[in-house]
Order: C-alpha cells, then sequence, then structure tokens
C-alpha cells in the first residue's frame, strides 16, 4: 500500500503541547511513537504545528520595546511555528518530508507518510492552515490536539458544571463560538476555519493531547473522550 492510497489525517498540535513553558520531550516521544504506530497500520499524516509559549514570549518581549501592529505580532508567531514545525521534521526524520509546508495552498507532491506543515501569512490561525490543507489533500478526517478535551456547552473555566458535547454540527457549534478571530482568540477552533470546514464537510475532532490514547481510539474507530464536529 503507497502513501496515495492511505488515510491522509490532517493533525494540528497546539503549541501548549509541543512548548507548555519548556519544550515537552516526553510528549514528542509518546507522539512519535503513537504516529509510527498508525503509519505501519496504513495511515498517512499532515502535521501542522502552533506557536505555544514560544510565540507569547517573543510577542511580549517584542511588544514591551516596541508598540507593534498585529501584523508584525502575527509574523512573530508564524516563525515561532516554523521553529516548532522543523523540530518535529527532525523528530520524524527518516518518515517526514524533507520540506516544512508554508503555505498549505500549494501542489504537495510527497511520497513520504508524513508531512510537518506550519503557520502560512499574517491573519491566519493554524486551524485555518490545517482546513486548507486538508481541502488540498483532499483529507476527511482533522484532528485538533490542544489543551482541551472537547468541546463544551459553555466555558469550563467559568462554569465548572458545564457539559462536554460528544458530538456537534458546525451550525450548532458556531453558535457557541465567536465570529471572528483574532490572534490569541480561545476557541477549540477558528470561527474563519469552522466556516471552510463546514463548507468542505470536513469532520474535526477536538482532543485532548495530553492524552493521546483517546487520539488513537478516535482514528481507530473506538469510543474516545473528545468532541467531533461535523
Amino acid at each position: 500500500m503507497n502513501a496515495l492510497e492511505r488515510e491522509r489525517i490532517v493533525v494540528s498540535v497546539g503549541g501548549s503541547l509541543i512548548v507548555p513553558d519548556g519544550i515537552d520531550t516526553d510528549f514528542l516521544a509518546r507522539f512519535k511513537t503513537l504516529i509510527l504506530d498508525k503509519v505501519q497500520r496504513g495511515f498517512t499524516f499532515s502535521i501542522i504545528a502552533g506557536g505555544g509559549k514560544t510565540a507569547r514570549r517573543y510577542q511580549e518581549a517584542a511588544n514591551a520595546v516596541t508598540p507593534l501592529s498585529r501584523h508584525d505580532l502575527d509574523w512573530i508567531g508564524i516563525h515561532s511555528t516554523r521553529l516548532n514545525a522543523q523540530l518535529l521534521r527532525n523528530i520524524f526524520v527518516g518518515y517526514a518530508h524533507p520540506q516544512i509546508i508554508k503555505n498549505p495552498t500549494i501542489d504537495i507532491e510527497a511520497d513520504e507518510p508524513i508531512i510537518i506543515a506550519a503557520g502560512w501569512q499574517p491573519g491566519c490561525s493554524t486551524d485555518y492552515d490545517a482546513t486548507l490543507m486538508a481541502k488540498n489533500l483532499g483529507a476527511q478526517r482533522l484532528v485538533n490536539l490542544s489543551n482541551i478535551d472537547g468541546v463544551y456547552e459553555s466555558d469550563p473555566r467559568k462554569r465548572p458544571d458545564a457539559k462536554r458535547i460528544e458530538k456537534i454540527s458546525w451550525a450548532e457549534f458556531r453558535k457557541l463560538i465567536p465570529e471572528e478571530w483574532y490572534p490569541g482568540l480561545s476557541s477549540p477552533f477558528d470561527p474563519i476555519a469552522a466556516k471552510e470546514a463546514e463548507a468542505l464537510n470536513l469532520e474535526v475532532a477536538v482532543i485532548h493531547g495530553a492524552h493521546l490514547e483517546e487520539f488513537s481510539n478516535y482514528l481507530d474507530g473506538k469510543p474516545f473522550v473528545g468532541t467531533v464536529i461535523s
């Protein structure tokens, strides 16, 4: 079975998992083991990295010295995702395409089972970039790994009794989130990406990245803790 015959899964890995404070090598080791196991079982992956605290620290430092526009702050965040993507590409050396994809809309010719991607341009979140990557590659499933374990009826940080939703339509999901995206927005999935994903009939699974067994279960069609938006 060659790479073109396998199911392509797009995975957005939040920077909060890669760099929660320092670089989380334990997470990276477990993530590598899981991904390579699934590759052996017939999956291929396009993995896009977020910026995490690396992005925020550089943005805060630059802004403290010279107040910057959102555009310039965006570029700092984008380059942080590219640094994290380079880390991932090297972790998967021998399995990953040698070039990091920075523009998710270009033609991508890769025989390798893993493609690593990063931020594209100002005004685009990595959620949106991942959605465009799915469109480009014809992927039908996108997994959003972050520091939350799904979509809730209301903000669980403000309402501890808020219930997690196991499955929700795009129309209902979009009622729960803001209509516009801006850098630093706290949302399970970017509103602009949500509109595009709905138009593509794309399935998105929101899963807590610290619990990689749930990610594994989702890929294998087993019950998992998280939320499916479709």
